[in-house]
């Protein structure tokens, strides 16, 4: 029978994709056959005719689990999902979809990894929490929060009454994001706190800004932009976002390697002083990482064929200027499966920052 871990989270966002990532890597040196599965996930992708959660898709894509996708993400929950329910509750239902899904999950593997989703409490509205979950898999559980010491451990503690509450056991705790400035103290304080609960630590792992920062890709597929120029440049990487509402000359203090910059198409004078920066900078391996016009207004076709030559990504929006960058804010990144350097950054951190041979020797 496969072993199995079922990855918790305090709240949305904490890095529980991230840790499995890593423990899959990390883990594959001791157990031959892994097998993912996220039961129940809330942003899905259409995939081979499924909704499936777009983690399962990511793990799939980069590991090759050979398992059918559908399994690995049994419930999506669309939209109406939880309305519906409520007024016609058939907990048994899905109870069975995620059964019969990590049968097949699981079968000839000697580890299964179990992603949850959100909090603990998460999916209790439709009778199937993260901890009911945990139970119904019969699966160990490890918790991931993120940065800071007080708040951590005050989630840690609401989050772990819920699991108790349920008889599952709790295999440790993860603490992700801590800011590289304060990584000692934290790391330090956190293990004492959480030791003094009762609670093992089985990592502490560093705020990495590179995970967070999104593609130009990204950008166009979470916008729904339309692709001008640059095709070929839309896996680059966004350091820092420029709103250019200044005038050239001001702009210039602002403009960095990789950066993005937005800006309605009647602003010429931005749009050219973007294309002339990255032009000196390709001797200096200088790169402006895009440029998103917005206002649906088009530059004229002088400067978009010099747009072009330039091989910078330029995506067009309808919106404005302030809307598209407030969207742009609200957004999270995830990990996709192009994302090369991103995973082998996180494959470096959850090796070096992860206590594994303590997470085997309990599982």
């Amino acid at each position: 029978m496969a072993k199995k871990i079922f990855v918790a989270a305090t709240m949305q966002n904490d890095g529980k994709t991230t840790v499995c990532l890593g423990l899959i890597w990390a883990l594959k040196k001791y157990f031959k056959r892994i097998g993912f599965i996220k039961p129940i996930g809330q942003r899905y992708l259409i995939e081979q005719g499924y909704k499936v959660d777009e983690d399962s898709v990511l793990i799939d894509n980069i590991f090759g689990i050979k398992t059918n996708i559908k399994d690995m993400s049994p419930i999506a929950i669309e939209k109406g999902f939880t309305e519906k329910y409520i007024e016609k509750p058939d907990r048994q239902s899905l109870i069975k979809q995620i059964e019969d899904s990590f049968k097949k999950v699981s079968k000839n593997k000697d580890l299964v990894i179990i992603e949850g989703t959100g909090h603990a409490g998460v999916g209790s509205v439709f009778d199937l929490s993260n901890a009911t979950v945990a139970k119904l898999l019969g699966a160990k559980v490890i918790i991931v929060s993120s940065g800071g010491i007080g708040r951590p451990i005050d989630e840690i503690m609401l989050n772990n009454a819920l699991f108790e509450k349920e008889g599952v056991e709790i295999l440790g705790i993860i603490i992700n994001k801590v800011i590289p400035e304060k990584f000692a103290k934290v790391n330090r304080l956190v293990r004492k706190g959480l030791l003094r609960k009762d609670l093992n630590v089985l990592g502490v792992m560093p705020f990495i800004h590179c995970l967070t920062k999104p593609t130009m890709r990204q950008l166009k597929d979470e916008l729904d932009l339309r692709v001008l120029s640059g095709e070929n440049g839309l896996d680059r990487t966004v350091n820092k976002i420029i709103v250019g509402a200044m005038q050239p000359h001001e702009a210039l203090n602002y403009i960095e390697e990789k950066s993005l910059v937005i800006t309605p198409g009647d602003r010429e004078d931005i749009i050219l002083t973007v294309l002339s920066l990255h032009a000196i900078g390709l001797r200096k391996k200088f790169q402006i990482a895009g440029i998103i016009i917005s206002g649906g207004i088009l530059p004229h076709t002088t400067i978009m064929c010099l747009a072009e030559k330039s091989g910078i990504p330029i995506l067009l929006s309808q919106k404005d200027t302030y809307s598209v960058a407030s969207q742009i804010h609200d957004l999270t990144f995830k990990v996709r499966p192009e994302d090369k350097g991103k995973a082998k950054t996180i494959k470096d951190m959850v090796s070096r920052h992860v206590d594994i041979k303590k997470i085997i020797s309990q599982i």
